[in-house]
């Protein structure tokens, strides 16, 4: 049996974003020291951690010191090479492992994994040229999505094909990168689940949550999902089996559709700790924050009991325009919470922060969340 890395150890975190920042918050919180290491200076983590490390990922020399002088390492986003993961490897243990990483990185492993291994998703092809993308659109029908096959987020890199003729620009769009072509689904609801598995195999869960998009940027979650409970077990026991399959340790994310004969469909794994898990901050007796640190670092997973309905709405920097938001005015709302990255620069479309909202209901929640939100805008 492996040994925990008890607090008063040393957590290295690769990257250095707003994820990082509130799994340092949380590490901190329970008595251990951080250490960050990304391209960036001045960066979210590196404001609450002990150490902050610039340095490019595929830096080789500097990801193994780095990894030196800490006890543990875990990982912000998914976007990190092999490379990266396989060198900080060799000096101490890495959680999630690249394994993990290299099949959730790139859609098409990602696509192929999960369809053999019985998962439902959606029909796709892997398309390496115009001619192939022509032929796939025949084959799967339109609409259809072209997404390239690696490192995409926030639907970047991806374009929807509503007819054939859509095919030369949407490959142009590209860039001669290989690409997947999934069948569009005309779904009801986009759900997600976030969850977490131990170093023991020991698994626990936030339940379905909702999700709303706004220019392919998650705007608002809501939690519970409005769904049959039916469809919740389904959600949960699927994610468990993508957990168990992938072989995760830590907290990860499987997003999903719901389509109008309530089928789900896998849409995609995020194997980190999720935006639309930000709530359980607030919500719940463990957030997947603190749920990182304990499952990366070989501790017993805590409570995912949530008392009351929760909704998050992120912040984006178009929230700026008009100058500094009217934060008195969101605060005044009761049970509102605010969380604010540390970022400083406000650009359109970039998360800046969150704000979460208790209530009796999930849908006075939402209401709540978005009335706070509505009230930060200066008129």
């Amino acid at each position: 049996m492996t040994s925990p890395v008890l607090p008063g150890s040393i957590i290295g975190i690769l990257g250095s974003g707003q994820l990082g920042r509130m799994i340092a918050i949380a590490a901190r919180r329970m008595g251990y020291r951080i250490h960050t290491l990304s391209p960036e200076s001045d960066s979210p983590t590196g404001h609450v951690a002990d150490r902050e490390v610039v340095a490019a990922y595929d830096d080789i020399e500097a990801v193994k010191r780095f990894a030196e002088d800490v006890d543990i390492i875990t990982l912000e986003f998914e976007n990190i090479s092999a490379d990266c993961v396989d060198a900080a490897l060799l000096i101490t243990p890495v959680r999630p492992k690249g394994s993990v990483l290299h099949t959730t990185q790139n859609r098409l492993r990602e696509k192929t994994f999960l369809a053999e291994h019985g998962f439902p998703v959606a029909p796709f092809r892997h398309v390496k040229s115009s001619e192939e993308l022509a032929a796939a659109v025949e084959e799967i029908s339109t609409p259809a999505v072209l997404k390239t096959a690696g490192f995409g987020y926030d639907g970047k890199g991806q374009v929807k094909i509503e007819t054939a003729d859509d095919v030369a620009d949407a490959w142009a769009s590209m860039a001669g990168q290989e690409a997947v072509l999934e069948a569009f689904i005309d779904f009801e609801l986009e759900l997600s689940v976030v969850a977490v598995r131990g170093l023991d195999g020991d698994f626990v869960h936030y339940g379905t949550v909702e999700n709303q998009h706004s220019r392919h940027i998650l705007d608002i979650t809501t939690a519970p999902a409005d769904v049959s409970g039916a469809v919740n077990v389904t959600a949960v026991n699927l994610t468990r089996k993508v957990f168990e399959a992938l072989d995760v340790v830590g907290v990860a994310c499987v997003e999903y559709f719901l389509d109008r004969e309530e089928n789900l469909i896998i849409n995609e794994i995020a194997p980190r700790v999720h935006n639309s898990g930000h709530f359980t901050f607030d919500a719940c007796v463990t957030s997947q924050f603190e749920q990182q640190v304990r499952a990366v670092c070989g501790l017993p997973l805590g409570s995912t009991d949530q008392p009351r309905p929760a909704a998050m709405a992120n912040l984006l920097g178009d929230l700026w325009e008009n100058g500094e938001p009217d934060w008195a005015t969101a605060l005044a709302i009761p049970e509102v919470k605010l969380h604010l990255y540390g970022k400083q620069e406000a650009r359109p479309g970039r998360k800046m922060g969150h704000l979460t909202a208790m209530a009796d209901t999930r849908e006075q929640a939402v209401e709540r969340v978005v009335e706070a939100r509505r009230g930060l805008v200066k008129r």
